[in-house]
């Protein structure tokens, strides 16, 4: 749990943490495989019991750089996973409705209610990373969102709500390299966006924006973990660790039975 979790308070410094790390794992690809798939079950029936039980709210946040694997992680690690209990929301480009309105307010709609997992495929950290990177908004506005921020996910947490953040981490030559299987295979091209390229030459804009998003927003109640993700089935297997490990440390259980069904024949 605490191999890739950032702490509290601490300077994130990004190139430190490699991309291409699998020290938590002591198994090769194949026998990953083996661990992923004993982990879909679990999450399955953990899942299972959140919804019947309907006390427990998880918020699951996910961000990285372009082709960084958002898609993919959320494809292999809620496989299998009833719907009825969980949604995605990925958050684009804020509508002229969503921008008339505070940050945080589209976002807040899409948070979890009990007994549900909300996924997020990006999410109100765009807002102090394409914000800030772009110059969207001036300075002294997005600097002030990281404590609106942990704000936010403070109340949601003592509403109830379980929050993990993964920040997926690959390097720019494993990103060259997805971007460039995305125009050499035709059933990737609608993955492909010319708008890729500009963002990717903001690389480093970005590395810096990140850090600061790591450094001040991982808290006790909303911890992020940063994910080595230049190997696809290291970083679906640590995100699963991490989140199996953390609802089965709330201890669910399914509701009490209404008394007298052991008396009951079925006709």
């Amino acid at each position: 749990m605490d191999h890739y979790r950032v702490k509290p308070a601490s300077k994130v410094d990004l190139s430190k943490w490699d991309p291409k790390d699998k020290s938590a794992f002591d198994g090769d690809k194949e026998l990953s495989k083996v661990r992923l798939k004993y982990l879909n079950h679990k999450l399955r029936a953990l899942q299972e019991v959140l919804y019947a039980e309907g006390k427990h709210k998880v918020l699951v946040v996910f961000q990285a750089m372009d082709a960084g694997g958002k898609d993919g992680t959320i494809r292999s690690v809620f496989k299998g996973v009833n719907p009825q209990g969980i949604h995605v929301a990925s958050f684009k480009a804020p509508a002229p409705e969503e921008l008339a309105h505070d940050f945080l307010w589209r976002i807040h709609k899409r948070t979890p209610g009990r007994g549900e997992i909300a996924v997020f495929n990006r999410s109100h950290y765009e807002d102090v990373l394409v914000a800030r990177v772009h110059k969207l908004v001036a300075e002294k506005v997005w600097s002030k969102r990281y404590d609106h921020i942990n704000c936010f996910e403070a109340m949601l947490a003592d509403e109830g709500t379980t929050i993990l953040k993964f920040y997926l981490q690959i390097d720019k030559d494993e990103q060259k390299k997805r971007l460039q299987e995305r125009l050499e295979n035709p059933t990737k091209h609608w993955k492909f966006n010319r708008a890729d390229l500009s963002e990717r030459k903001l690389w480093d804009d970005y590395m810096a924006a990140y850090e600061d998003v790591l450094s001040k927003t991982s808290t006790e109640q909303a911890p992020w973990y940063i994910i080595p993700a230049d190997h696809n089935w290291y970083r679906n297997l640590m995100v699963s660790e991490v989140l199996v490990k953390t609802l089965e440390d709330l201890q669910m259980a399914y509701p009490e039975p209404e008394a007298g069904l052991d008396k009951i024949e079925i006709e």
